[in-house]
């Protein structure tokens, strides 16, 4: 009965103490939840449209045809996904992105999923919406080298499908193919370009999503100062920042002045948009001008360069393993390839 009597107690005393060891679990995660709330939200299900450009069945499903059409260049073989791949998390996975005549430009590409979410588009901030952000590319001579929107429209209303497809995406419009209405049916579809990741169900409340690592990188996350600039629905993306706050970044083009660019405001020089860190894990190569493969070498260098702190590397493991917690799902539609309509004999040929 005194061997019964102690196993009893020594269960009764692991017992209580699993419980303790649950309880005290359950009060840190609460803590952290409630402490990362301040600083992040959990996406949206859609990207909020401006009032100009309401988001409707028949505008996304041509912005996503128009975002798949190589015709949309001058050689007739690049398209918006080329540089912005849905496959790979909306970007190429490349250093600069190859444009036309094999030209590259000086900007790595960003991602466009979530992109909506963002204060402005591109690394200066240069396009103020979604709308105008999709103009430019086309018209680039170093990406998709459309002489002027006048050959883009020209394209379009020869194909009769097109026709029939602006005129069910802009009813209330007399003569829909016009370059503004291509900017705002690509804009309509990105904008349901969301990615929602286990993160936003640990902001929803469900603790359990996260391992014990991504919760320590999470709380280093906050107690290091990342979320000083990346906070929000995007974890950036919502600011302007100089890159080399503390110490220079080591890759640094002198002559990328960023966003004195766009303003000719001397406090602006090697300012660029904060990037968001959603899919960051999926996103490879890092920064504004794609010279970092390695995302713990990115995480390093932002210890350095905008904290003014060297994480070790058992921190900077713990942050990396966070991030990939904001990982996201692409929207299968996204990932559906549309089936493009064909030329005419009217069509303009494609252009070396």
């Amino acid at each position: 009965m005194k061997k019964l009597a102690i196993v009893g107690l020594v269960s009764a005393a692991l017992f209580g103490a699993a419980t303790y060891s649950i309880a005290v679990q359950r009060d840190s995660d609460s803590a952290l939840l409630r402490e990362a709330r301040k600083y992040f939200q959990p996406l949206p299900k859609e990207i909020p449209a401006p009032p100009d450009n309401p988001t409707t069945k028949e505008k996304v499903e041509l912005g996503k045809t128009l975002y798949y059409d190589p015709r949309l260049s001058l050689s007739g073989v690049i398209s918006c996904n080329t540089c912005h791949n849905l496959a790979t998390y909306g970007v190429d996975n490349v250093e600069t992105s190859l444009g036309h005549g094999f030209k590259t430009g000086g900007k790595n590409a960003p991602t466009v999923l979530n992109a909506g979410f963002h204060i402005a588009q591109f690394w200066d901030g240069r396009a103020k919406d979604l709308e105008e952000q999709a103009k430019g590319p086309i018209l680039n001579p170093v990406e998709m080298a459309m002489p002027s929107p006048e050959l883009v429209v020209e394209r379009l209303k020869s194909i009769d499908e097109y026709v029939k497809a602006f005129k069910k995406a802009f009813p209330q419009d007399k003569d829909p193919v016009t370059y503004d209405n291509v900017a705002k049916a690509i804009a309509a579809f990105e904008r349901t370009l969301v990615t929602p990741s286990r993160f936003d169900e640990f902001l929803r409340g469900n603790t359990k999503v996260l391992t014990k690592t991504e919760k320590e990188g999470l709380k280093l996350f906050i107690e290091k100062g990342c979320v000083s600039c990346h906070n929000g629905v995007g974890l950036g993306g919502n600011m302007f920042q100089k890159f080399g706050i503390y110490k220079p970044y080591p890759y640094q083009d002198p002559e990328d002045l960023g966003r004195y660019n766009v303003t000719k405001n001397e406090a602006d020089k090697y300012v660029y948009k904060v990037p968001s860190l959603r899919n960051v894990t999926r996103t490879y190569p890092y920064f504004h001008d794609g010279k970092v493969w390695d995302l713990r070498e990115a995480v390093k260098i932002m210890g350095e360069t905008e904290l003014g702190i060297t994480l070790t590397k058992e921190e900077i493991d713990k942050i990396v393993a966070f991030l990939d917690s904001l990982t996201g799902r692409i929207p299968e539609h996204a990932l559906k390839l549309p089936v493009l309509p064909p030329s005419s004999p009217n069509t303009p040929k494609p252009q070396k």
